[in-house]
């Protein structure tokens, strides 16, 4: 039974196998595809999961407030969770408010008695990458190692083109995991009849 569990080593093995490469077993064995990947996963792993708006790498948190105002615009700023990669909202009472991101934080309008939740996007662990992710991510890393290893253009192309598309299925599969929003088309249709 093979080992699911996903690594970054795992995925950059299957990828270096993927291009026709060798296994590796860390990013210090000494390989030419250790190397390579050791220098790019991580920046390749954060670009796919900044790509969209992963379920599961997608979390809610209650902002905490600095107690030195902003120099300038806003009233407020507020501390990011670490690991943060990308803020898609920021609510008050369940309302979206006007927002800046400054390097970690959070500059807004907001009075002290009010909370703010940041929903955002955070460097989930390999372990936590859905199956469809894990494959998109997979190509990714072998589109490089095909251009930086084997130094095959046609090859670093083809590993794209299935990157893309396996990006692609991925955000199809992925929007399925929240409750479809109805369109409200009254006011086309009243628009439309006047």
């Amino acid at each position: 039974m093979p080992d699911t569990a996903n690594t970054a080593i795992k995925i950059c093995s299957r990828a270096s196998i993927l291009m026709g490469g060798s296994p590796i077993l860390s990013f210090t064995d000494g390989t030419v595809e250790a190397d390579v990947c050791d220098a790019m996963y991580e920046d390749i792993a954060r670009a796919a999961l900044t790509n969209s708006r992963w379920g599961f790498a997608t979390n809610q948190s209650v902002l905490n407030r600095i107690l030195s105002a902003p120099t300038g615009r806003f009233d407020a700023a507020y501390q990011l969770p670490s690991g943060t990669l990308t803020v898609s909202a920021v609510t008050v009472n369940d309302s979206p408010i006007v927002f800046d991101t400054y390097g970690d934080k959070i500059y807004c309008d907001v009075s002290n008695t009010e909370e703010v939740v940041a929903d955002y996007i955070y460097r989930a662990s390999e372990s936590d990458w859905a199956p469809y992710f894990t494959i998109a991510v997979e190509y990714s890393m072998a589109a490089v190692l095909a251009t930086s290893v084997a130094r095959d253009a046609t090859l670093s192309q083809l590993m794209e083109q299935k990157a893309a598309t396996q990006m692609m299925q991925a955000r199809r599969l992925d929007s399925q995991r929240q409750t479809t929003q109805k369109l409200y088309t009254s006011r086309f249709i009243a628009q439309r009849r006047s």
